[in-house]
């Protein structure tokens, strides 16, 4: 095994790593409980400056069979050695704000593999799902795992945050539920790069679901790549193997000529932009002036760094 140096470690990504999961963990309440403590902002720029994993974002209606297929890519991935972390972005609870931990629940995962991290966090009062701790989540488990997987709360016409942070958006449309239709109506035919038909094994439902789909895009303007349209059933395993080839037929393209560097980027500064109009308010956004991020900058500190100037 080569040696590690003194500076590796001592770098606050391989204590976690040395910690195994309890440490991942408490890593994880720490940034919710307080995401901008020096401590905080000092793992989440070292997890920013070391991306390793495809974030992959599950999405669709409540129903469709989202945690039913996380699970079963979780299952082919870990059997092929990749480390896999999976967010089950959760409704909030009224009382507390937290997550209800419902798709957790349905998740099948082996809490004994070191290999396997699932986090269900809650969508507080984000329409797409996706909290401000649901992102930072997302850049220190994307630096410590292979694959990461984010399930959504669900999907409509201003639900559409998992573009805003994954590499590889997969919607999924169940056959005989208007899904597609509501798909085409909804302008969300922009947003995928794989489509998923799930409960396959509903036949001509599943066929006609797939057709129409497929004549959405058709009519959709042309993308870089074209979207993939897929049929599958994940509680009976079947089409999971050729999903996990397109997921990776789309990494491998996302590495090639700065892709992937160019999405994440713009996806940081969009990070920027939304926190502090939340923050701060359309005045703030203004006053704050140029957000556009330096190779390598973190987003997290342009954040604190513009926002203690706004306060």
């Amino acid at each position: 095994m080569a040696r590690t140096e003194p500076a590796a470690q001592s770098s606050p990504l391989a204590k976690l790593e040395s910690g195994g999961k309890p440490a991942v963990a408490a890593a994880l309440g720490e940034i919710e409980r307080a995401p901008e403590s020096g401590a905080s902002l000092a793992l989440l720029d070292a997890a920013y400056a070391r991306p390793t994993a495809h974030v992959i974002g599950l999405t669709g209606p409540p129903g469709v069979g989202k945690s039913t297929l996380a699970g079963a890519l979780l299952k082919l991935l870990r059997a092929g050695g990749r480390r896999v972390a999976i967010i089950a972005v959760d409704p909030s609870s009224r009382r507390s704000g937290g997550a209800l931990l419902g798709d957790r629940s349905r998740i099948a995962a082996d809490a004994t593999d070191a290999g396997i991290f699932v986090r269900s966090m809650a969508a507080r009062d984000r329409l797409g799902g996706l909290a401000e701790e649901s992102l930072a989540a997302m850049v220190l488990l994307r630096a410590l795992y292979d694959v990461v997987i984010l399930e959504t709360v669900g999907v409509g016409q201003s639900e559409t945050d998992v573009a805003d942070c994954a590499d590889t958006v997969v919607f999924c449309v169940q056959p005989g539920a208007g899904d597609s239709l509501q798909f085409m109506k909804a302008g969300i035919v922009e947003i995928p790069h794989i489509v998923a038909v799930t409960k396959s094994d509903m036949g001509p439902a599943a066929a006609r679901a797939r057709a129409d789909v497929e004549g959405a895009l058709g009519l959709a303007p042309a993308g870089e790549r074209p979207v993939d349209v897929l049929s599958l059933s994940a509680a009976k395993g079947e089409g999971i193997e050729a999903l996990c080839e397109a997921l990776d037929g789309r990494w491998t393209w996302l590495n090639d000529d700065g892709r992937l560097l160019r999405q994440r980027r713009s996806q940081a500064r969009h990070w920027v932009a939304y926190a502090l109009r939340q923050r701060h308010g359309r005045v703030g956004l203004k006053r704050a002036g140029e957000l556009a991020l330096a190779d390598g900058e973190s987003p997290f500190a342009k954040l604190a760094e513009i926002s203690a100037r706004l306060s």
